[in-house]
């Protein structure tokens, strides 16, 4: 496993890893990415080999812009809204799959009418796109189930089989994975994930999001996800013996990780997976996490905490 600084010669080399069917970890504004290319089954049966991750859980394909979406997926007005208003950005888009949509092949959407797009706003993403010349599908560059890597040394510790290549652009800006909505004929425009950008952002272009069915349609909706080893206690007033505790805000113990002392929900949401990692790395059974608001960025945080914390399959 190489690690290059995102140069543009690194880029241009990553482009010909991925056109030979190998992974390339590629940076994003969300997390870091375990890229490939989506139109080859051969590489992405590598990626879900990589991960441990289950065949059922579809992957999201990064696209340059709502041009390379539409090859693609059939995006209607309510999807071609959310485009125009946070694309490029941290927002996915799930909708009908087009009946010859050949730069994305059957396995990366686990099977699935549907199909997942973002356009990536870092642009180390977007030069590899380019450079590849046709969507790249990228989950989180970390073993299934746990903690999404926001740097390369967290994916070089990782130590995924059979990435080849990883991107070095430092930490990513946002630290918390894309928002998943889902605009499908005959529905109303459904919440699938929390993510980094807010719900009620959303809503102020397309009104109301809906609850989700119980089919997993989107990466990030398996009930126990994101997880350390040790074992989670949220909501957490203070630490329990033999915790390490994680707080927030100004009020949180002195001496402990704090995903933000100002309170600040973004600054929380780019720090939670380093601190969880940091946070495992102590060798402890238990973590304990101070209560965190459930408003704008904080219902995302919480839902990755409350799946962290739930039991393990």
């Amino acid at each position: 496993m190489r690690v290059l600084p995102a140069t543009a010669d690194a880029i241009a080399e990553a482009a010909v890893t991925l056109r030979a069917g190998q992974l390339v970890a590629m940076p994003t504004e969300t997390v870091y990415g375990l890229a490939a290319d989506a139109a080859n089954p051969h590489a992405i049966a590598r990626v879900f080999a990589a991960k441990g991750r289950p065949a059922f859980n579809p992957l999201i394909a990064h696209v340059s812009d709502g041009a390379m979406a539409a090859d693609l997926v059939a995006l209607d007005a309510r999807a071609r809204a959310l485009i125009a208003a946070f694309w490029p950005g941290p927002l996915t888009i799930v909708a009908p799959r087009c009946a010859e949509s050949f730069g994305l092949c059957d396995l990366a959407c686990a099977g699935l009418d549907t199909a997942a797009v973002r356009a990536p706003a870092h642009p180390v993403a977007q030069a590899l796109i380019a450079a590849l010349g046709r969507p790249i599908c990228a989950p989180s560059a970390n073993p299934s189930g746990r903690i999404s890597p926001t740097t390369a040394a967290h994916v070089e510790a990782d130590g995924l089989d059979g990435l080849d290549l990883i991107l070095d652009a430092g930490a990513c800006a946002l630290g918390l994975e894309s928002t998943i909505v889902a605009c499908l004929p005959g529905h109303g425009a459904a919440l699938l994930r929390p993510g980094a950008l807010a719900k009620d952002a959303i809503e102020q272009v397309i009104g109301p999001l809906a609850a989700p069915d119980a089919e997993v349609r989107a990466p990030g909706m398996l009930a126990s996800h994101y997880a350390p080893r040790a074992r989670l206690r949220l909501n957490a007033a203070a630490p329990a013996l033999g915790e390490i505790f994680i707080g927030f805000g100004p009020q949180s113990p002195p001496h402990s990780a704090n995903l933000s002392a100002a309170g600040d929900l973004t600054e929380a949401a780019a720090k939670l997976y380093a601190l969880l990692r940091e946070a495992d790395a102590q060798g402890s059974n238990a973590i304990a996490v101070a209560p965190i608001p459930e408003t704008g960025l904080g219902a995302a945080i919480n839902d990755r905490l409350r799946r962290a914390a739930a039991p393990k399959p």
